[in-house]
């Protein structure tokens, strides 16, 4: 047995910087991520998340796995206005989920546990959905119409999630803004998509690393009393915030916010056997593509950053060949540009000055 001069002595080239990252090819990531259990075409897999999150539900769909789709639509009705409104993004009609607040309190008014203040929004005599304002684009003509389509979606999504084997969910933002006296958390500013801004009434929140974990334990615990035997798969979203309303330069609070999604996934995967986390932000934003994986505003993912992130997932589950079987529901074409998904936070640029 030859003696370790070194701790360091004999780790793997991913263990050092010049190996791992400087001289590696930025398209090919080899080692960056083991899964901590294996994907196959037997798994029912939900999805739900930021914008990116579209991303992972067409890859997943692409290699022929069954990505539950609890509102479906006929398959004749194209992806451009099935997407507009909605569906065919992730495993029900939520809309992009960007904080992990917002996804457990979905998860508890499914349970009848959570009732969202102030949940039907108005603009232009039209009403809208004030925790899915862009799944409607033109609003419902009543309140009452809204809370029975809402009604319809939480029965589908509790439906749904309660026959997924895995859950992928990709945290987004840890800034969020919320109805201050009960604490009901919005996926939009009020007055951004629909309703109206009362800063006597809503608060902007910045969710901290204790409250993330602690929420997505709490999301965990109930998909296991959904669905028992489910496993996770977390991801960060490499995209950078639009603005933030923290005070900060977006720049300082973008990595504020990403630091906290990072270390929270990270405690998820040493607490909890049955969640693995993908790599998709450090594929994405490795110093190793030398900024080419993003598009020319410097936040949107390129489609050759998508596909690189998405192939390293997908073949180190062994899927990136294999031969797919008919698919059980329409397969999403990759997006021909980042622009393509929908993404709210991205309004927030008409703000800018």
């Amino acid at each position: 047995m030859t003696e370790r001069r070194s701790p360091y002595d004999g780790l793997p080239p991913q263990a050092f910087w010049r190996t791992g990252v400087a001289e590696r090819p930025a398209l090919a990531p080899e080692g960056i991520y083991t899964p901590r259990f294996r994907l196959t075409r037997k798994d029912r897999i939900a999805t739900a998340g930021s914008c990116f999150a579209q991303h992972v539900g067409r890859a997943l769909r692409g290699a022929g796995l069954d990505v539950l789709d609890g509102e479906p639509l006929p398959e004749a009705i194209p992806d451009e206005t099935a997407h507009r409104f909605g569906y065919r993004l992730f495993s029900a009609r939520y809309g992009n989920i960007y904080t992990v607040r917002q996804l457990a309190q979905l998860l508890a008014e499914c349970d009848g546990e959570h009732a969202p203040a102030d949940p039907v929004w108005e603009r232009d005599g039209r009403h809208f959905d004030a925790l899915r304002p862009g799944v409607e684009p033109e609003g419902h003509a009543t309140p009452e119409d809204v809370m029975r389509h809402r009604a319809a979606h939480l029965a589908a999504v509790k439906a749904a999630l309660s026959r997924a084997s895995v859950f992928v969910f990709t945290f987004g933002l840890t800034e969020a803004w919320e109805d201050t006296a009960t604490g009901t958390v919005y996926p939009t500013a009020p007055g951004t998509l629909a309703g109206s801004y009362d800063p006597g009434r809503h608060g902007f929140r910045n969710f901290d690393y204790t409250e993330t974990v602690k929420d997505f334990a709490a999301v965990r615990a109930r998909l296991r009393q959904w669905a028992p035997g489910i496993r996770f798969i977390v991801t960060v979203s490499p995209v950078p915030l639009t603005a933030t309303a923290s005070g900060r330069h977006v720049e300082v609070a973008t990595a504020h916010s990403k630091a906290i999604l990072r270390a929270a996934c990270g405690r998820l995967v040493e607490r909890y056997k049955d969640v693995d986390y993908v790599p998709s932000y450090e594929i994405i934003t490795s110093q190793s593509a030398r900024g080419t994986f993003y598009a020319a505003n410097l936040r949107s993912v390129t489609p050759v950053g998508v596909a690189t992130a998405m192939g390293v997932f997908l073949s180190a589950h062994g899927l990136e060949t294999a031969a797919a079987p008919a698919p059980r529901a329409k397969a999403v074409p990759a997006p021909s540009a980042a622009e393509d998904l929908i993404c709210e936070e991205a309004l927030l640029e008409a703000f800018a000055k």
